[in-house]
């Protein structure tokens, strides 16, 4: 299979962007990383391209995938037939956002 030529517009840590990144690695995908935290200019760039403000943003080959996760990225990558599935599970969740985005547990009350 060609290797796809992938431009990934990720957050430097965001669970989000940790399961796409964590795909990328399991199928051994090349891509182009860009910071739209601590680099403006990629943040404008991916809303010039898409519209939206939305994270992660994927373009492959031309194509934009908007705010989606690993699992989607994933799905798209073997509908599409650019990878073929593997056994490999990868390093992080890959459908989860940060770990202060997620809901909390309900505090623990004891009856006295």
């Amino acid at each position: 299979m060609l290797k796809p030529t992938i431009t990934a517009y990720l957050k430097p840590w965001c669970g989000w962007s940790a399961g796409v990144r964590a795909v990328f690695k399991k199928y051994d995908l090349t891509f182009a990383e860009k910071d739209i935290i601590n680099h403006a200019e990629h943040f404008d760039e991916m809303v010039q391209k898409t519209g939206q403000t939305k994270q992660p943003t994927i373009e492959i080959d031309g194509r934009m995938l908007v705010d989606v996760s690993g699992e989607e990225v994933e799905a798209w990558l073997l509908q599409n037939g650019i990878v073929s599935e593997n056994s490999l599970v990868p390093e992080v969740p890959i459908n989860q956002p940060c770990a202060h985005e997620m809901p909390q547990a309900a505090p623990m009350a004891f009856k006295r």
